[in-house]
């Protein structure tokens, strides 16, 4: 056999095996056919991956994420101002506790054991140091002494009485101490608050609107100080804190324009009171004068403005009294508002400047607190500085 004739065979036994193979699958797949049966299809490796993942997904987002609820508004807590009338007995406790120079002075000559020349002397001069001025003082000392004269002190009953009613007459017993809250039907009374910075004016102009809202009415502050950083956000808190609405804009913004939005916001609203904050920068700068005469010119085309409230640090003295003077000739101050008249002030204040501006002061603040504020009594406030709630009134 060559070589050619075994190729041959080779390859007839090569075809003959792949036809039998290729028929003995046919005949297994049209068994299968019969049967029923399918082909398992197997699918791509991503789409076995994306399945995965997707119900994985699908499980945790109904395990862990509840259905859709509307979010929750957490109103701010409001708080409850207390009541004017529990305010002055507090303070003048308060007052009584102090250890200003007038309070000293009185203290002093009522502990005497005579009221010699040297004692009325001691007497006088820390009258003049308490701010009282030198006017004053002398009224107050040549009172005293003529009835005091006679039967000195060996009646500390008496002398007291004597002192506490001279005193008051001082003050001014008189003068009307109400704040001017007046308006017309569909426009809301107007306070304008001035006075230089560091006197407490933006937050005395915070505690004057819990007193308001103590008294029952509804109140809109006005940032007008855009002039100080963060002092419209300082007064913005505290209207927060008893639920008032603060009209406020960008540092550096227009006072004027500040205040007419706060007063036209006033009237749209119906509010009682619009309460303006107004720049207090240095007050020997005419600029600032310029700019408060325009944010009262501007409001009055609104509305008049009911109240001119100047606040005067206590514990600054005669400065205080220069700043008084300049303030009112721009704007009419109608009231004042003594701030921080605690143990460091000196109390004589209170007469000098309403003698100076014959102008009221119509409250006090003795303190920190939120409602450290409350209306000036010359009654009350003689009765704390002497220490004794006892005196016949």
């Amino acid at each position: 056999m060559n070589a050619i004739t075994l190729i041959w065979i080779i390859l007839g036994i090569l075809v003959l095996v792949t036809v039998v193979a290729a028929v003995t699958a046919g005949i297994s797949r049209r068994k299968a056919l019969r049967e029923g049966s399918k082909p398992a299809e197997v699918p791509p490796a991503h789409a076995a991956t994306e399945d995965t993942a997707s119900d994985v997904k699908g499980d945790e987002a109904s395990a862990e994420s509840p259905e859709p609820q509307e979010p929750q508004v957490v109103e701010p807590s409001v708080e409850t101002p207390e009541a004017p009338e529990s305010r002055m007995a507090r303070l003048r406790r308060r007052l009584a506790n102090s250890n200003n120079a007038l309070a000293r002075g009185l203290a002093e000559l009522l502990s005497a054991d005579k009221l010699d020349d040297d004692t009325w002397d001691d007497f006088e001069t820390t009258l003049i140091t308490s701010d009282l001025g030198v006017g004053p003082t002398t009224e107050l000392v040549e009172k005293l002494r003529s009835e005091l004269a006679i039967d000195g002190v060996s009646d500390p009953a008496r002398a007291r009485d004597v002192l506490h009613r001279e005193l008051v007459s001082l003050v001014g017993p008189d003068m009307d101490r109400s704040l001017n809250l007046e308006h017309t039907d569909g426009k809301p009374a107007v306070v304008l608050m001035v006075g230089v910075n560091g006197t407490g004016k933006t937050t005395t102009c915070g505690k004057l609107a819990r007193v308001f809202v103590a008294e029952g009415k509804t109140v809109l502050l006005g940032a007008a100080d855009t002039f100080r950083a963060a002092a419209g956000e300082q007064l913005e808190t505290w209207g927060e804190r008893v639920g008032v609405r603060t009209i406020r804009k960008d540092e550096g913004a227009d006072p004027a324009s500040v205040a007419y939005e706060a007063v036209q916001a006033g009237i749209d609203e119906g509010v009682d009171v619009v309460l303006v904050d107004t720049a207090g920068r240095l007050h020997t700068k005419a600029g600032l004068m310029d700019e408060l005469g325009k944010v009262k010119r501007v409001i009055e085309k609104l509305a008049p403005v009911s109240e001119v409230l100047l606040v005067l640090d206590a514990t600054t003295g005669q400065n205080g009294l220069t700043q008084a003077r300049i303030f009112s000739e721009v704007v009419d101050v109608t009231g004042i508002v003594l701030s921080k008249l605690d143990g460091s002030a000196k109390g004589g204040i209170v007469v000098q400047v309403q003698r100076e501006l014959g102008v009221p002061v119509k409250l006090i603040g003795l303190g920190e607190g939120a409602d450290d504020l409350a209306p000036f009594d010359a009654d009350d406030f003689v009765t704390g500085l002497m220490g004794d709630d006892s005196v016949e009134r």
